[in-house]
């Protein structure tokens, strides 16, 4: 039984999907079943995945310094290639998701409007490596 804001991924042509409503017994994409994401919470090897709160952030977004939470994936910038690269950085709150979809060629990072105590979990999405998350 699928469950709000889990993720899934086709093996065969690689979709992804949100669960916005819960409910479905299963998905499935090019007549297989999708898989069902985990997010990774611990880095592995020389490539840093999971993402983290940039602390004392300069805001550029134009809301209230106050809250505004900025992004980034790992200590060390991911790499932003045509075919590696973060497709996406999301905040989930107790009623929000917040996302921001990144293209190659720019940082991996982004700027939220929310309160750094709202938040419950953060999470991104590689195009290689998955799901990870905070």
């Amino acid at each position: 039984m699928t469950k709000l804001r889990e993720l899934y991924r086709c093996e065969i042509c690689g979709n992804v999907v949100e669960i916005a409503h819960e409910g479905a017994p299963a998905l499935v994409c090019c007549e297989q079943p999708m898989n069902k994401l985990e997010g990774k919470t611990e880095d592995e090897g020389h490539e840093k995945h999971v993402p983290i709160i940039v602390e004392n952030p300069e805001c550029s977004c134009g809301c209230d310094e106050d809250i505004c939470v900025k992004v980034q994936v790992g200590g060390t910038e991911h790499p932003m290639e045509d075919k590696h690269y973060i497709k996406f950085i999301e905040i989930l709150t107790a009623d929000k998701v917040l996302r921001a979809e990144l293209k190659p060629g720019t940082r991996p990072r982004a700027e939220f409007c929310v309160n750094k105590e709202d938040i419950i979990e953060i999470r991104e999405f590689c195009t290689v490596h998955m799901l990870w998350k905070k």
